[in-house]
């Protein structure tokens, strides 16, 4: 199962803290062309280093669907941001 939901929320000194819902399907189709470029990166550096480019996509494609439940907190001095993904 893919990711559905990206929610980040930014804690700051004094001052409300900012929380972002981005659904992933959506962002995902409007990055395509991105995506597409990076895939095409992918297969031609597999092809230079000669490995496996279906092996490579399918290493991929279980990372990304293994991320939902993931959560990362990063913290410098006093603001914090916290990412979950759902």
């Amino acid at each position: 199962m893919i990711p559905q939901l990206l929610t980040v929320r930014v804690k700051r000194p004094d001052r409300r803290p900012i929380r972002v819902w981005i659904p992933v399907i959506p962002a995902a189709l409007v990055l395509s062309p991105v995506v597409v470029l990076a895939v095409l990166g992918v297969v031609v550096a597999c092809l230079v280093y000669r490995l496996s480019v279906a092996r490579a996509l399918g290493t991929g494609w279980r990372i990304v669907s293994a991320l939902p439940g993931t959560w990362f907190d990063v913290e410098y001095s006093r603001t914090a941001v916290l990412v979950a993904i759902r």
